[in-house]
């Protein structure tokens, strides 16, 4: 039995993959975008899955973009207010 049959199969397989692994960077990108240009679209994301805001926080602290953490909390105070 020659390694010959199983190329086609591996094309396929390491097709997938790489279709896989672009969906993941354009929705992480879609997804970054979104919570970069909305105050309400963040909101939505701390009442649902605050782990990921966390992330965006940090992420954007890291790249030395401070404040937004703190601006968002002011809003949400003010508008519960």
């Amino acid at each position: 039995m020659s390694p010959r049959p199983l190329e086609p199969l591996a094309r396929r397989v390491m097709k997938g993959v790489v279709i896989v692994e672009l969906l993941g960077v354009f929705g992480a990108y879609f997804l970054f975008h979104r919570m970069n240009n909305s105050q309400e679209f963040r909101s939505s994301m701390n009442s649902r899955f605050p782990s990921v805001l966390e992330v965006y926080y940090q992420s954007n602290e890291w790249a030395g973009i401070y404040g937004i953490r703190e601006r968002d909390q002011e809003a949400w105070a003010a508008k519960r207010d």
